[in-house]
């Protein structure tokens, strides 16, 4: 009787921290959007604006990346749904994260070609680029093993938890990635003391507190 108090404990606390998980995700797109349309001047890849052009850099690699993997971590545990349906959500969650992240790091090198600066020069670059490798080879991984051709009931059973840990480990690694962004940008453009720094600030925040969200109610969902 116990066991099963404790079970429906733990789902009612991963449902709640799915949705603060949304709440922080939601609110990190609006200041986004805030501080890309407000402040930095619009978001448009054909632009001839070089700033524009790398506004869609932020926008696609957090509302798009990182957010939709967040969501696709989270529906794989805590959507209410066969286990066939969880996974084809979460491989194609993670496959539209894929597409908008390959557009939002080509902005960013169109960025770099319209205003003459060298590619894949800062630390916020290298981890961007080491994630997102990894999260196309992790992808590959979980489709291979688990959809299709999918491997054997034992290779299965003893590779999910190396795929679990390896996902959430990239999803940290790609919040890292964008908060060195963000701090790299408000330097960059010596922002600091100004509105605009505090938003920016306020973005990371939120960015990271939906990354720690996701985890939370992932992790309390593996005792549903």
């Amino acid at each position: 009787m116990t066991y099963s108090i404790n079970r429906e404990t733990y789902k009612m606390s991963a449902y709640h921290l799915t949705k603060v998980a949304h709440l922080f995700g939601i609110l990190a797109i609006i200041l986004m959007l805030v501080w890309l349309l407000h402040f930095r001047g619009g978001i448009e890849y054909d632009s001839d604006s070089s700033n524009r052009v790398f506004n869609v850099h932020p926008f696609l690699m957090f509302c798009g990346f990182i957010f939709l993997s967040g969501e696709a971590i989270m529906a794989y545990k805590t959507v209410r749904a066969t286990r066939n349906v969880q996974k084809y959500v979460h491989m194609i969650l993670n496959l539209c994260s894929i597409c908008l992240g390959i557009v939002g790091i080509c902005a960013v090198f169109k960025f770099h070609d319209m205003v003459n600066v060298e590619d894949v020069y800062s630390l916020h670059s290298w981890i961007g680029i080491s994630t997102f490798c990894m999260f196309g080879l992790q992808w590959l991984f979980g489709l291979v093993t688990f959809m299709f051709p999918k491997a054997s009931p034992n290779a299965r059973a003893m590779m999910l938890p190396w795929h679990v840990c390896g996902g959430r480990a990239i999803f940290f690694m790609a919040i890292c990635a964008a908060l060195t962004g963000l701090m790299e940008k408000a330097t960059f453009s010596g922002l600091q003391h100004q509105p605009e720094a505090r938003l920016i600030n306020f973005t990371g925040l939120s960015i990271l507190l939906f990354g720690i969200f996701v985890d939370l109610s992932v992790a309390l969902a593996r005792f549903m």
